[in-house]
């Protein structure tokens, strides 16, 4: 992916930073704003992060974007420009404060139940209350203003209207009474319910910070400096001056820099908060590395292939980010109401006065059931609901080496009948071994020399083993022109003169080349279960040069990976390229009856939609190039982050150490957490619907108001924080419930 900046990619888009945020419709305003703006093709904005992503066709500022946040009346700052956040400590010292102010207030009606009565003199009260109401409680009121400026309404707006009637009704009480009678207060109110809103809010940011502890985490992996060796001296450099091609040194304990190719050294690698992999793996000269990894006990020289924006943990971290900021199409439900939530509770609060008053009931009574509805509506709840679960869902899913890239995708999970496995480095290791090279016409060490001419550089897992032979012969390498991949088949080029085709038997089909006497050869390492490959000379005349004959060994974990599924009843397939006595003998260790051999891309896309017209719900799993097309179309795409970049992006979920046992995992966190996303909304929209009618009817009083406000939003928060225990199982009962 090309970058263009730290904070806009390839695509336009730009990560924002906003302040000032507190419920669902400040989220919803902001987001409205953004949208609206020429050039925007889609923003989304997340409370919980307190941040937004805006998509665009690259004609829009950043200063645009952030003036129109600015217009709502909330900061937006680009996400490396946001300034270090205050002291959480204030935070604390002002519910403290709030606290020790109300409390004295609170005490006589604490105190009322085991007989102690005692009254605070009003002075006192207002003493108390007033710093409280205009101090501490300061930030409701410009918040809340702010927003009424812009013609909309929030959380904020809700508190300090209904304290402010609360303290207002006290003040006129106060001063209009007469005789030295000591008139009814409600001070109190109007101070507790603004300790408990802060309190709430204060644990409330605590619950938030800890859903997005993987991102944190992940971040905090990159070392800032690498020790680089360049004109022979060793040199310690910040990590953005670190270019592609330098040499960087990693000492025993420290972390990887950068991702890159063992130069020389030998170790072992702990990898488990990038690819959630628990055991260090040994690594050697020529073998992979990622940046953020742990080296063990061995000194490493690692050759730069990537840095910056580049790294897999920098794209691992935007693909948790774009997760958590985008929405379940569940959430536009919550859309919705918010935007209308706010003036309908100030609605049914007048209604609520005017109810009680004109049935006889004193101003006061009636203004505190007003007050009782405003504060206990407050829509924090709706606002957190969905992103909450979704950033500890999808935060500890990353934790595992499971990346889920999209809410859509926790929608489908649950509903999945069908799962469809890719073979080669799927279901296989993918590091195949040459079991028998025979040549025709030709000697085998030439053989050798042109298949490795053409899969010089190739990603395909049978290049390895073909260009292992060839050196372990010392064969001399040899340059290739117009080496092109043919989907499905193998790879065309030109080499030493000869237009030559390396590939499967269907290439050869196609190309009319007579296999002779190696046919029945061929068959029978197929039957054994083997990969046959085919090198052939196209021009200046057709021949067959000769047969390969590649095995690969099945990953540890596949047996029980389809066994897993099958226990939940979950049809399994075996869908591949490769010839049909490999993929039936793999079928038939792994207990998959239903194998599909011998297919082209666009067969993969037809046999999942062929699925899909049978009322299954498919998901796709796989590695290479060729699976792209059917990862798209499945209905979930689960990729192997061991196999090709175009893979992963085709693909909604990316399993990062190509573990098939995790297939099932995947599906259980994903049905896992949009369980936490329908009960998190279950239970806010529930509250608010059976809470408002008991405030006006006069059961609730501000005080128990503010609380279970308060409480509505932890709630849903601490719900969503369950996630966090969960742990890839061995077999995962849950997914289909």
């Amino acid at each position: 992916m090309k970058t263009l900046n730290s904070h806009q990619l390839a695509d336009h888009s730009v990560y924002l930073s906003i302040e000032g945020m507190t419920c669902a419709s400040c989220a919803g305003r902001v987001e409205k704003a953004l949208n609206n703006i020429s050039g925007v093709e889609h923003a989304r904005v997340n409370l919980a992060t307190e941040s937004a992503v805006v998509r665009s066709d690259g004609s829009v500022a950043s200063y645009a974007l952030i003036s129109a946040v600015a217009a709502t009346g909330y900061r937006a700052y680009l996400k490396q420009d946001r300034p270090a956040n205050k002291p959480r400590s204030r935070d604390g010292l002002t519910v403290v404060m709030a606290a020790v102010l109300s409390l004295p207030l609170l005490a006589p009606m604490l105190l009322e139940p085991f007989g102690i009565h005692i009254a605070l003199p009003a002075w006192l009260q207002l003493s108390l209350a007033t710093p409280v109401q205009f101090g501490l409680g300061a930030r409701f009121f410009r918040a809340g203003w702010t927003a009424l400026k812009a013609g909309a309404g929030n959380m904020d707006l809700l508190v300090a209207l209904g304290t402010s009637a609360a303290y207002g009704l006290s003040v006129y009480q106060l001063t209009g009474s007469t005789g030295g009678m000591v008139p009814h207060l409600y001070f109190e109110a109007s101070a507790v319910v603004i300790s408990l809103v802060l309190t709430g809010k204060w644990l409330e940011a605590w619950a938030k910070r800890q859903t997005v502890s993987a991102i944190t985490a992940l971040q905090a992996l990159q070392p800032q400096v690498a020790r680089v060796k360049r004109n022979h001296r060793e040199l310690d450099i910040a990590i953005d001056s670190v270019k592609v091609g330098d040499l960087v040194v990693v000492r025993p304990g420290e972390r990887i820099a950068v991702d890159g190719t063992i130069a020389d050294g030998r170790s072992h690698i702990d990898e488990s908060m990038v690819t959630g992999e628990s055991m260090p793996i040994a690594k050697q000269p020529g073998d992979k590395v990622t940046g953020g990894a742990l080296n063990g006990e061995g000194l490493l020289l690692v050759h730069t292939d990537a840095v910056g924006a580049e790294t897999s943990l920098a794209k691992m971290i935007r693909l948790i980010e774009d997760a958590q900021l985008a929405k379940a199409p569940i959430q536009h439900l919550v859309d919705k109401v918010s935007a209308w939530f706010v003036p309908a509770v100030l609605a049914i609060a007048l209604m609520t006065w005017l109810g009680w008053w004109l049935q006889g009931a004193a101003m006061e009574t009636a203004i505190i059931n007003a007050v009782s509805v405003l504060v206990i509506a407050c829509p924090c709840a709706l606002g957190l609901a969905t992103p909450a679960a979704l950033m500890a869902g999808t935060g500890i899913a990353a934790r595992h080496g499971i990346l889920i890239k999209s809410p859509e995708v926790l929608e489908v999970a649950h509903r999945i009948t069908t799962v469809i496995f890719d073979k080669t480095g799927t279901l296989t290791q993918g590091k195949g071994y040459l079991v028998e090279a025979a040549p025709f016409g030709i000697d085998r060490k030439r053989l050798l020399q042109l298949a490795a001419a053409l899969q010089t550089g190739s990603e395909h897992p049978l290049a390895k083993p073909v260009l292992e032979a060839a050196h372990e012969l010392q064969i001399e390498t040899m340059p290739a022109d117009a080496v092109t991949a043919l989907p499905g088949r193998g790879l065309s080029g030109r080499v030493d003169n000869f237009d030559l085709r390396l590939g499967n038997s269907r290439l050869m089909s196609e190309l009319g080349i007579d296999l002779g006497e190696l046919a029945e050869r061929a068959q029978a390492m197929e039957l054994a279960g083997n990969t046959v490959s085919w090198l052939a000379m196209a021009a200046p005349q057709k021949r067959l040069l000769g047969m390969m004959a590649f095995g690969d060994r099945l990953k540890s974990s596949a047996y029980p990976a389809v066994k897993q599924l099958q226990a939940l009843n979950i049809q399994t397939v075996l869908l591949s390229g490769d010839n049909r006595g490999s993929v039936k003998a793999v079928g038939q260790a792994l207990g998959i009856s239903d194998i599909v051999a011998e297919v082209l891309p666009a067969d993969k896309v037809y046999q999942v939609e062929l699925l899909k017209q049978q009322n299954q719900h498919v998901a796709m799993v796989g590695d290479g190039i060729n699976d792209a097309p059917a990862l798209a179309a499945a209905d979930v795409g689960i990729a192997m982050a061991t196999g090709t970049d175009i893979a992963m992006q085709s693909a909604g979920i990316t399993l990062m150490h190509g573990d098939p046992i995790l297939v099932g995992a995947a599906l259980d966190i994903a049905q896992r957490t949009y369980r936490k996303i329908r009960q998190n909304l279950f239970w806010a929209f529930s509250y608010n619907l059976a809470a408002i009618p008991l405030a006006a009817l006069g059961l609730l009083n501000p005080q128990l108001a503010g609380a279970a406000m308060a409480f509505s939003s932890l709630s849903v928060i601490g719900n969503a924080l369950l996630l966090r225990t969960w742990k890839p199982a061995g077999l995962l009962p849950s997914v289909r419930h």
